[in-house]
């Protein structure tokens, strides 16, 4: 739609060609976030067409188990793989004129501009498919739990880190805020799926226990559960099984 529209007006007038430009990034958000919804839809229907199957429909369909506020961690797999899925396409989409470009003939930065072209390309590229994980879900938790504020706080970073793309070639412009964006939606994300600072504080520590050499941490057994209540060693290295 943007190069029909590009391509029927004045190549010369800058002001139209902007707005154009800015209609095709608006409505190219959009519509990604209008194919999100419908694959959330398509999860939903297929739960309800595969009910029988032990383990499929509740993945399939359901954010998060009956009776509980946040996900499950087979449920959170399946959105994050949903998200995975849209940034790859979308890191897909944005490569194909680059690497277009980097065949030739030309030189990057040849007439002044910044030769991080493709450097800063790569980094966007990057931040994009973390960024289409976490709002994966972010936004099916809302649709999930009908907490429409989310599904609009996901649009509105969408747009932001697509608008922030017009400060190019001033790349700190685009990239410093697309980082920013994505600690906050990782964030949320992990907040989201059940995880909590605590959980944070016991995976380093245990990761610096089995650097050190020790079998077990304190107060944290390595079935994962807390003093020692589940399977696995708990502390001082007994079994919890006795």
């Amino acid at each position: 739609m943007f190069c029909v529209f590009s391509l029927s007006v004045d190549p010369h007038d800058e002001p139209l060609q902007k707005g154009l430009l800015i209609f095709g990034v608006m409505f190219s958000v959009l519509l990604q976030e209008a194919f999100r919804f419908l694959y959330y839809k398509l999860l939903r229907k297929g739960r309800a067409l595969v009910p029988t199957e032990p383990g499929i429909g509740e993945c399939l369909g359901a954010v998060a188990p009956q009776g509980c506020g946040c996900p499950g961690p087979d449920h959170v797999s399946v959105l994050a793989v949903a998200g995975v899925g849209f940034g790859l396409m979308s890191g897909a989409f944005s490569m194909i004129n680059l690497l277009a470009d980097a065949l030739g003939p030309g030189t990057v930065g040849i007439y002044g501009d910044s030769q991080l072209y493709f450097l800063t390309s790569a980094f966007m590229t990057m931040v994009l498919i973390f960024l289409h994980t976490f709002w994966g879900i972010l936004f099916f938790h809302g649709c999930e739990n009908r907490r429409w504020w989310e599904i609009a706080a996901v649009v509105v970073m969408h747009l932001a880190v697509s608008a922030s793309s017009f400060c190019n070639p001033v790349y700190v412009g685009s990239l410093v805020p697309s980082y920013v964006l994505m600690a906050v939606a990782a964030t949320w994300a992990y907040l989201l799926s059940g995880g909590s600072a605590q959980n944070v504080r016991r995976f380093l520590l245990c990761k610096s226990c089995s650097v050190m050499g020790l079998r077990s941490c304190p107060g944290w057994s390595l079935g994962g559960w807390p003093g020692g209540a589940g399977p696995g060693l708990g502390a001082g290295g007994a079994s919890s099984r006795g």
